[in-house]
């Protein structure tokens, strides 16, 4: 079992990172899953997240829902759910080295691409991609808002209709991780009490609608330019951690 400390300083972390991602619609996630990963293992932990990261972006989902294009949340599912459905049929393990300098290069090359090739969200078939894309990346290397987030970057979607449909497509993703690390007998750990995945989603409801506050009075253009700053900090992260562990 857990012991007390431990369940605060998760708890703690659940309210920050649903602020920060309710904020931004992603990066906190990121936080959170690397603190979870330092008590738990692997399929206990994604379970947790899944569940959290639901319920954070299932409440911003419906505080937003009049924001949200469901014409690219319907294609993004299509794309995850052929995607989930060749992960469930084909055992592929990459080391974490490969995965960590991945997500630390993509998003540096999403921003040097020529504008006829750049993952933009709202260009045709692009949703479908990006569905399958991450999807991937999310059963792979346990989390890739900050890859998603340059798909919505690159469009003229103001930051509302951002916000609101990640956290739509974010939902269905997650629902996807709790399958997929759910079917192994390891996700079951007993060290979590019952109470405790309560408690974490009421604090992620929390956190999630005290950012909606910060995001009414933010600017586009500074949702844009912090969005962006957040996304580089954590891709030079995944790229130092990365060349860490190609080190002897």
């Amino acid at each position: 079992m857990l012991g007390p400390a431990v369940l605060a300083l998760i708890g703690v972390t659940v309210l920050v990172t649903s602020f920060i991602s309710g904020i931004f619609g992603m990066a906190g996630g990121l936080i959170l899953l690397g603190v979870l990963l330092l008590f738990l293992d692997v399929a206990p932990a994604m379970v947790l997240f899944g569940t959290i990261q639901t319920a954070a972006n299932g409440w911003r989902a419906a505080l937003w829902l009049k924001y949200v294009d469901w014409g690219i949340v319907w294609r993004f599912i299509v794309g995850s759910t052929v995607a989930f459905a060749a992960m469930r049929s084909v055992a592929l393990l990459p080391g974490k080295a490969t995965i960590y300098l991945g997500l630390g290069l993509i998003p540096f090359a999403a921003y040097v691409l020529p504008k006829s090739l750049t993952p933009d969200i709202t260009r045709p078939g692009m949703p479908y991609l990006c569905g399958a894309f991450i999807l991937v990346l999310q059963l792979l290397a346990g989390a890739a808002g900050h890859i998603l987030d340059i798909f919505f970057q690159k469009s003229q979607l103001d930051r509302k209709t951002i916000v609101a449909t990640k956290a739509v497509t974010q939902v269905a993703g997650h629902g996807f991780r709790i399958a997929y690390f759910g079917s192994f007998a390891a996700a079951f750990d007993t060290s979590i009490p019952a109470w405790a995945y309560v408690a974490a989603i009421a604090l992620a409801v929390t956190g999630t609608t005290l950012a909606g506050q910060v995001l009414m009075r933010m600017t586009d253009d500074g949702f844009r330019i912090w969005s962006k700053r957040v996304t580089m900090t954590v891709a030079v992260t995944y790229l130092v951690r990365g060349g860490l562990l190609l080190l002897p």
